[in-house]
């Protein structure tokens, strides 16, 4: 039995908070997420039964909106955006610098030690401080890749 099919509980935490019922469906999920930093897939048999809604349609769910991940993710989620604005004050650069130091890639995009997941997203909706880095949506405007470097640094300095 794997660590997270021990912990019902901490659904049923999320259950009294969120309510339960078909309507609260996302506010679960978000609040699942928070947790475990993905939807493990057995919560969704486990939400399937104590709501009375199909596995298929909180799968729909999960999988329609971009937030929500079904893999695992790491403790610290980076975000390089690749928007217009960030993408002509150079952000690539930024995202290779990190995919290097990290070790990930598109295709593999979480670190093996689950600390990091790197991810590119289309617009943060600040092009006024572009090139822009979220770490766990906090905002870092300005970004260079010795910056990225440094922010980095001091991610995996606190782990230690």
């Amino acid at each position: 039995m794997t660590r997270e099919r021990s912990e019902p509980e901490v659904i049923e935490a999320i259950l009294e908070k969120t309510g339960i019922g078909e309507s609260y469906v996302i506010a679960i999920l978000q609040a699942v997420q928070e947790h475990y930093h993905y939807l493990p897939q057995w919560v969704f048999s486990y939400i399937s039964a104590r709501l009375g809604v199909g596995i298929a349609r909180l799968y729909s769910v999960a999988t329609f909106y971009e937030n929500f991940s079904l893999e695992p993710k790491g403790k610290y989620v980076l975000r390089v955006c690749d928007g217009t604005a960030c993408h002509v004050r150079k952000s690539v650069p930024i995202l290779t610098r990190l995919r290097a130091e990290l070790g990930v890639s598109a295709e593999v995009p979480t670190t093996g030690d689950l600390l990091f997941t790197l991810e590119t997203v289309s617009c943060l909706g600040a092009c006024g401080l572009a090139p822009v880095l979220t770490v766990n949506d906090k905002v870092y405007p300005a970004m260079t890749p010795e910056a990225a470097s440094r922010l980095l640094a001091g991610l995996k300095e606190t782990e230690l």
